[in-house]
């Protein structure tokens, strides 16, 4: 795989880790959502929390006095989460995520024609079956943000690379794709985004990306074994709206109130806005009535609200 791009600078992020982007008009960079969160919306959490419980049963064998620590510590959920955390990481549950940042950050030096300094004989087998399998692709782009401006989304795909002709978004995964409908779902925001430099605030564009084919490199950490695979962004696009609602819904405040109390007053209204455009329709509806009260409530909804979307 051949490169023209550079490496950047990092972009900068606010407390939650969001990436901060120059509006399209210009002025002050507001946070975005990440692509990776939007295409977590929809995750089936269950094989990953069964395995993380494995993880941690294992560290707990492992490490006899974490078991102390659990039994003096039962009633300290603070405490308790860091325990599980070491329990975790005691039975190398953190391994393979280390070993894959490796391999991106390896793989991004050799599609940009660094020189490697020395590394351990599994992860050049690793690099030598990453190079082979790429032979075919052509990189446009190595980790070049997009942004999605109508839905405030940013994310970075690994690669843009050209395929027979056409351009597709590429996306390096070292872990499973057993169940690919996240990774689906964010190369389709990737595809339908706008290429994003934050150096300078500027959008670009992809040029004609197919927005229904994907490639995802799949390089299973410490396998020696590399394969080019097709993902439907197509289907992953259509799942985009539905994520986008259940962030929404999750979102939702104020589902529950006393009998007593009418929980249709323009202030309750406010308080349980589920999301900052509703709260801008309420203040249009509502102008006549609309009081110093009203404005204070919904500040304090505004902020709740991109505190929760972080």
């Amino acid at each position: 795989m051949t490169v023209f791009a550079t490496p950047a600078t990092e972009i900068a992020r606010d407390r939650w880790g969001r990436p901060l982007i120059v509006p399209v008009g210009g002025g002050k960079p507001v946070p975005y959502t990440r692509a990776t969160t939007v295409a977590g919306a929809l995750d089936d959490l269950n094989g990953l929390m069964g395995w993380k419980q494995r993880m941690t049963a294992l560290g707990l064998v492992i490490r006899p006095d974490l078991m102390v620590a659990v039994a003096a510590h039962r009633n300290d959920k603070e405490k308790l989460s860091k325990i599980v955390i070491e329990a975790t990481e005691a039975a190398a549950a953190s391994a393979a995520a280390t070993t894959g940042t490796a391999l991106h950050s390896l793989t991004e030096q050799v599609d940009r024609g660094e020189t490697l300094g020395p590394v351990p004989e599994s992860a050049q087998a690793d690099l030598d079956a990453y190079m082979k399998a790429t032979a075919p692709l052509t990189a446009v782009h190595i980790e070049q943000m997009a942004v999605l401006d109508d839905l405030k989304v940013a994310g970075t795909p690994d690669r843009v690379v050209e395929y027979g002709g056409e351009i597709f978004i590429a996306d390096l995964k070292t872990g499973s794709i057993s169940f690919p409908h996240k990774i689906a779902v964010q190369l389709a925001l990737y595809a339908h985004g706008q290429p994003y430099d934050y150096t300078t605030g500027t959008r670009g564009t992809w040029g004609h990306v197919n927005t229904e084919r994907a490639i995802i490199i799949h390089l299973p950490a410490g396998s020696g074994h590399c394969e080019l695979v097709w993902t439907d962004i197509k289907a992953g696009w259509r799942a985009v709206a539905l994520a986008v609602e259940v962030r929404r819904w999750r979102q939702q405040q104020g589902l529950t109130w006393p009998l007593d109390k009418n929980p249709f007053s323009l202030t309750e209204l406010i308080a349980t806005a589920p999301d900052v455009m509703t709260l801008t329709e309420i203040w249009a509806a509502h102008q006549a009535d609309w009081t110093p009260e009203h404005t204070a409530v919904a500040v304090a909804r505004k902020a709740q609200l991109l505190r929760a979307s972080a």
